[in-house]
């Protein structure tokens, strides 16, 4: 009965991303080519950064963000934005601000890369970091483009920005506390916990 209702559970969270995705981009078309137009003339390089980040089951796949840094900024630093960033745009600052940039991953979502909730995708490099225990539970389920990290914890740029070794900091301090979330999210996920993230999301962003 418990795999019965998993399963039921699955197919609805698959449906709603699809849909939600699906109208979103329908719907955001206008802006997004608006947010393209302005990110070209703000600096020369592609509209959308691509890297690689790890997705359910440990597969990799290529995120999509509205591009906010120079070109050339995985060449001149870390794979984490610390504090005022010189590499970050004048554009850029003002879609992360508002985390416009996120947006893109409604492309992830309707691919199936990604959910609309879910634990952040992170890179190879700081998943290897993860305990084995931990990395396989989080890895269980689709990465998404919000979670309660992303909502509740919004002192990591300033605990990076005031570390030696920022990304030393960040697999000791940041991404435990994030991963406790992660855990908890996957332990307790339901369709109406996901509406709740959703809608706590866009209050936070709003506010």
């Amino acid at each position: 009965m418990c795999c019965c209702k998993d399963g039921i559970e699955l197919i609805v969270k698959r449906l709603f991303d699809c849909l939600v995705s699906f109208f979103g981009l329908l719907g955001l078309a206008p802006f997004f080519l608006l947010i393209a137009l302005l990110i070209k003339l703000d600096s020369p390089g592609p509209v959308f950064f691509r890297q690689e980040r790890v997705g359910r089951y440990g597969k990799s796949f290529r995120i999509h963000k509205f591009r906010t840094m120079t070109a050339d900024a995985p060449s001149k630093g870390l794979q984490i934005t610390v504090g005022a960033d010189a590499r970050v745009t004048y554009f850029g600052n003002w879609l992360r601000k508002y985390k416009i940039d996120e947006l893109a991953q409604l492309i992830d979502v309707l691919n199936g890369d990604m959910s609309l909730v879910g634990p952040r995708p992170e890179v190879p490099y700081y998943v290897s970091k993860y305990p084995d225990d931990i990395r396989e539970i989080v890895l269980s389920v689709k990465p998404g483009i919000t979670d309660w990290a992303s909502i509740k914890y919004k002192d990591e740029n300033e605990v990076l920005a005031r570390s030696i070794n920022p990304q030393q900091a960040y697999v000791s301090v940041v991404l435990p506390i994030k991963l406790r979330y992660y855990v908890d999210y996957v332990h307790n996920r339901s369709f109406w916990g996901d509406i709740k993230i959703i809608i706590s999301t866009l209050i936070a962003i709003f506010r």
